[in-house]
């Protein structure tokens, strides 16, 4: 099996706990402190777990470094998690103004959120706003970034947003930065990029009856997940469900983030 986005380890141990004994995990994430966090978390299985600071883009890559030729189970958890938002201190959250604009989901490489904001043309910053945030005030939160540069803090951001959008436009249900920063979190990171990436090479690499389930929290990446299945049902695969699958109500109760999660599952036929 292996786990895309291993993340803090809950979903590769509840894969390792639901499987045989002999079921092995590769598990990979960009995300030093994830691993070894999610390393600690999985110790009681032992040599059944393999953990590797490579990105799910390189699935190829990193299944061939460890002797996975054919996988039963492949899981992608896109987004961030728990810990990225509340404890990583790199600005992934508008609730916590004083971070730095980082957004690096890897912290050790790349351009950081910062850097982005403070280079783009405002033209360009619309799009990426309006490409990957699907944010109706795009244009004016570019332009008031554009204005108040340079931004080095969350609360920069933050206050460039509340500028640009209207009080009346406000939404109830979602703070008023909530597409802004998830918009420039994807950007700095090639979200979209890595994803494609991935389903590009993640079913030749499932056995006969293996599954590649992937959970997203954006409109735009279940989209691309959609298409792909759909594309490969002439080559041997079938998605389980024609709809993707959502959180019980009891599990938003429990984590309101969940809310928003897509579930689609592919199976390899032959």
């Amino acid at each position: 099996m292996i786990d895309g986005t291993v993340g803090m380890g809950g979903h590769a141990e509840a894969l390792l706990a639901s499987s045989a004994s002999d079921v092995l995990l590769l598990g990979l994430d960009v995300d030093g402190e994830a691993l070894a966090r999610a390393g600690a978390r999985l110790a009681p299985f032992g040599g059944r777990v393999r953990l590797a600071h490579e990105s799910f883009r390189n699935l190829a890559r990193a299944a061939a470094a460890h002797g996975i030729t054919r996988a039963r189970a492949i899981l992608l958890d896109l987004g961030v998690s728990s810990y990225q938002l509340e404890e990583s201190a790199r600005g992934f959250s508008f609730l916590r103004a004083a971070e730095p604009l980082d957004m690096r989901l890897d912290p050790t490489r790349g351009e950081t959120a910062a850097t982005l904001v403070n280079r783009l043309p405002e033209r360009e910053l619309a799009r990426m706003l309006f490409e990957y945030g699907e944010e109706p005030h795009a244009r004016r939160i570019a332009r008031a970034i554009v204005q108040r540069r340079p931004l080095a803090t969350t609360g920069d951001l933050v206050a460039a947003v509340k500028r640009a959008v209207p009080r009346r436009a406000w939404s109830t249900r979602i703070h008023v930065a909530t597409r802004t920063f998830q918009a420039l979190r994807m950007a700095v990171n090639d979200e979209p990029g890595a994803l494609r990436q991935a389903l590009d090479e993640a079913p030749a690499l499932l056995a006969a009856g293996g599954r590649l389930g992937v959970i997203s929290f954006h409109s735009g990446e279940d989209r691309i997940v959609k298409r792909t299945f759909r594309a490969l049902e002439s080559a041997g695969f079938a998605e389980l469900e024609p709809s993707p699958l959502g959180p019980e109500d009891d599990e938003v109760r429990a984590n309101p983030r969940a809310r928003s999660a897509k579930l689609r599952v592919l199976e390899r036929l032959s």
